[in-house]
């Protein structure tokens, strides 16, 4: 089954004020019945203004909620796709120490690079290995969500300031270590995880 070969990215705007390209919906027909890895997301970010430090200072709980909110939406937004969460793949890799690689250190979060289309070395390696393992092909990797202010008139006058998740991902090709898709996830809220959980959603068009 052939990975798709259409990015999702876009190209670039030229006026100083670019409208972002609509988030790619997930290739499901390409990976159904497919056992998919999901890698742990490694990067987490907020814009100064936001001051939500309080919220995602704590780097370990951050990211070990966000892997939840992607898990849990993916399995059950598209339940098709046979997923092997986060926590499966450590558990993966504790049974083979000295071969598989440690899921939370692969260094995943250059791969919101749009240019990138050949996985470079070792991550292109580390992902093979840990697919032979899991009993499967492709993998799909959270490379980065970025909280970022909303744009002005976004909400009414008086409320939270509400902000926009983009969470960049890309699905991974491990026997021949290309990205066959890729895509910025957004989605708005007042906190980080209901603008996660929007971005997410995003990724599944027609369901509510």
């Amino acid at each position: 089954m052939g990975l798709l070969t259409a990015l999702g990215c876009g190209g670039k705007k030229s006026d100083q004020h670019p409208t972002p390209a609509p988030t790619a919906p997930l290739p499901t027909a390409g990976i159904a019945g497919e056992r998919v890895a999901l890698t742990p997301l490694a990067l987490v970010a907020a814009e100064e203004a936001l001051r939500w430090d309080s919220l995602i200072g704590a780097r370990r709980t951050t990211l070990d909620k966000c892997d939840s909110i992607i898990a849990t939406l993916l399995a059950a937004r598209a339940s098709e796709v046979s997923w092997v969460t986060p926590a499966e793949l450590r558990h993966v890799a504790r049974r083979a120490p000295g071969i598989a690689p440690d899921p939370d250190q692969m260094g995943t979060p250059f791969l919101r690079a749009s240019n990138i289309i050949d996985v470079p070395d070792p991550l292109r390696y580390q992902l093979r290995t840990l697919m032979g393992l899991v009993g499967g092909r492709y993998v799909m990797v959270p490379a980065g969500l970025v909280f970022r202010v909303a744009s002005p008139g976004a909400t009414p006058r008086g409320t939270p300031a509400l902000a926009t998740a983009e969470l960049s991902v890309v699905l991974i090709d491990s026997r021949i270590g290309k990205i066959g898709w890729r895509t910025i996830a957004r989605g708005d809220g007042d906190d980080p995880w209901t603008a996660l959980t929007r971005a997410v959603k995003s990724l599944t068009p027609g369901l509510p």
